[in-house]
């Protein structure tokens, strides 16, 4: 099983971060964890908005603060998937949903365990946040992701509608 590394964006994954976007216009699926990269013009645009949204006095109006992360395959440096993490600590409304995780892996590298890990890894970083529980969410009928959650403790709530379509929302208590 390849080893896999969650780390902040940077200049240095440019193109991989600009083929993984593509990737996820030509194929219209929902680019769940990547922090708005699809309604970025540029790489350096997206990054501008990831290093802002880490930030309570930097996050944009109407967000909360989020760590993103890339997942890295070690063994080849290569992009495989991009994960985020919004706090929700001190939000009057969503801080009673205590974290909220979002996530996609490249749809080349599904079925090898990267969700899996990805998941996992970031749970440990709320956990270093001090979040206690996680609100996790995937389109109902997308068995995988649903595995997923439940591998990593999820505890499903209930289907919830989100824009036009039904997605199953889960907990994980911490």
């Amino acid at each position: 099983m390849d080893e896999i590394r969650l780390i902040e964006p940077a200049e240095a994954y440019a193109d991989q971060i600009w083929a993984y976007r593509a990737r996820f216009l030509e194929s219209k699926e929902d680019d769940g964890g990547c922090g708005e990269l699809l309604d970025c013009q540029t790489v350096e645009e997206w990054l501008a908005f990831v290093r802002a949204e880490k930030h309570p006095e930097t996050c944009p109006e109407g967000r909360v603060p989020s760590d993103c992360y890339l997942a890295i395959r070690t063994s080849d440096n290569k992009l495989v998937g991009m994960i985020d993490l919004r706090h929700h600590i001190d939000h009057p409304v969503l801080g009673t949903w205590g974290g909220h995780i979002g996530y996609s892996v490249h749809p080349e590298e599904r079925r090898k365990g990267y969700a899996t890990r990805m998941l996992r890894m970031d749970l440990e970083n709320a956990r270093k946040l001090g979040i206690q529980r996680v609100m996790i969410t995937c389109d109902d009928g997308n068995i995988a992701s649903e595995k997923t959650i439940l591998k990593n403790g999820g505890v499903y709530e209930k289907d919830v509608p989100v824009d036009g379509r039904m997605v199953k929302r889960f907990w994980i208590e911490l």
